[in-house]
């Protein structure tokens, strides 16, 4: 990768040389640390109940520079990428080096691939033929049922410029397009009111989005859910068996399984999957991944924000524990190599173990059978939100679509459903897995230390055994 002497397309009289003769001094005798530099555009537009109800555009630069020696880490940022400014954050991360010498460690390898376009999703398409687009969703929502009162369409577009120097000199750079459409509809009938939601988006323009054959169905599909939910019964409790429906609901999986496969929880021993390396900790055939590598999908990155190329990891595999996710602090103090999971909100925080893409590879086993096989439980198809405890893996999840199924018929939808349990018992108690694998429709966020990541999710359908079902009706 070329290395150009500033920048760009920082408008800033820091220089390559400049700011590595700083990063050098921040870091000597440190074991690890870098310089991270962000230029973000963003664009957000809501057209709610026949009007424009939010447009706002925000546009952020800075740097953040870094100092690691063993499990402490000096950071310091800034709004002003200048030297005088670069200066004073060396101050700030030398005092987690202190005296005596460390060891530098290895750079990341560097990559060419390339896993999605510089295209620029906030200026790739003029802001009156948004507004247009989202005006023709509006109407086209109402215009599909009599029975819609209310729509809310959504679109949003970034496009995120990182530069990453390290203090042997490397520097690479990733030019990460995202965008996104939502649709919200409120349905009325009887003087009963239900909602529906849909969306989707990755890394790339608007222009995918924003074409009829795009969004008419994502509109559908909100609405078809609101239908769903206004003839929607009361949802049973106890404990019973569940089968999950294939893509997003592998939100469950990266809530309740996901986290607690971050190196700094196991590190620190905090995760229930803490020490279980090579053991059993889910079904026979069960394999987990996490894949920041599949191209244009919202959680994928060509580099993390340490500058390690993503990688494909697989974390569970036949049901044994494999790997962990590790960014470059963890994986050494654990012994192994980082994963390329090392990532940041933006140049103001620290980089930290999360999630890409994390799924659960398709099994052999038909759908249609696995719903045939389960004599009384629920069918969630899809989810809202949730609360796991890391320590444990137990989790609480809201299920925005659900149905009752008694001896393999698939019944009445249900509502108020929530499902309880355990991410560890949950997986050593999968019954069934689908041939159907699927990934989300690029609608995931990740919180983590109050951090906020682009994440994907994915799975075939599913059986597990024995779920709490939280409800208000009798079985």
């Amino acid at each position: 990768m070329s290395q150009p002497d500033r920048f760009s397309p920082f408008e800033t009289a820091l220089d390559r040389d400049t700011a590595l003769r700083h990063l050098r001094a921040a870091t000597t005798g440190a074991d690890d640390g870098e310089l991270f530099l962000e230029q973000r555009r963003s664009e957000a537009l809501v057209f709610d109940d026949g009007r424009i109800k939010t447009a706002s555009y925000d546009a952020s630069e800075g740097f953040g520079l870094r100092a690691v020696k063993g499990e402490v880490a000096g950071y310091s940022h800034s709004t002003e990428i200048s030297e005088t400014a670069l200066a004073r954050a060396v101050e700030t991360a030398r005092l987690a080096v202190g005296e005596g010498g460390g060891t530098m460690a290895a750079p990341p390898k560097g990559t060419n691939r390339h896993l999605y376009s510089d295209t620029d999703p906030v200026s790739g398409t003029p802001f009156a033929a948004k507004i247009d687009i989202l005006r023709e969703i509006d109407a086209y929502a109402r215009d599909l049922d009599a029975r819609v009162v209310q729509v809310s369409a959504s679109m949003a577009a970034s496009l995120q410029e990182v530069f990453i120097l390290r203090p042997e000199g490397e520097l690479v750079s990733d030019i990460r397009p995202m965008a996104r459409l939502n649709v919200a509809v409120i349905v009325e009938e009887a003087g009963k009111r239900e909602s529906g939601n849909a969306g989707g988006g990755g890394r790339f323009g608007l222009t995918g989005l924003i074409d009829p054959t795009a969004w008419k169905p994502v509109v559908a599909e909100a609405l078809r859910i609101a239908l769903v939910n206004l003839s929607a019964e009361p949802a049973p409790a106890g404990v019973m068996d569940v089968v999950l429906g294939p893509g997003w609901p592998g939100v469950l999986l990266h809530e309740a399984v996901g986290h607690g496969l971050e190196g700094d929880f196991n590190r620190k021993k905090t995760s229930a999957f803490a020490g279980l390396m090579g053991q059993q900790v889910a079904a026979r055939g069960v394999t987990v991944l996490d894949d920041g590598t599949i191209p244009d999908r919202r959680g994928s990155i060509t580099i993390d924000d340490e500058g390690t190329p993503s990688g494909k990891n697989v974390l569970i595999e036949d049901g044994v524990l494999v790997g962990y996710m590790q960014d470059r602090q963890n994986a050494r103090l654990m012994g192994v190599e980082p994963t390329g999971n090392g990532r940041r909100e933006s140049f103001a925080h620290t980089p930290m173990p999360r999630m890409t893409n994390t799924y659960m590879l398709g099994g052999e086993a038909d759908p249609a059978s696995i719903l045939a096989d389960l004599s009384d439980g629920i069918y969630a198809v899809g989810f809202g939100g949730g609360q796991v405890d890391i320590t444990n893996g137990k989790f609480v999840f809201n299920c925005t679509e659900a149905y009752r199924v008694k001896n393999g018929v698939v019944g009445a939808p249900v509502k108020g459903a929530t499902l309880i349990g355990d991410g560890p018992t949950a997986m050593r108690q999968i019954r069934a897995i689908g041939n159907d694998l699927a990934l989300d429709p690029g609608i995931g966020n990740c919180g983590k230390a109050g951090q906020w990541v682009p994440v994907g999710v994915g799975q075939p359908t599913l059986m597990i055994g024995g779920l709490t079902v939280g409800g208000s009706a009798a079985r």
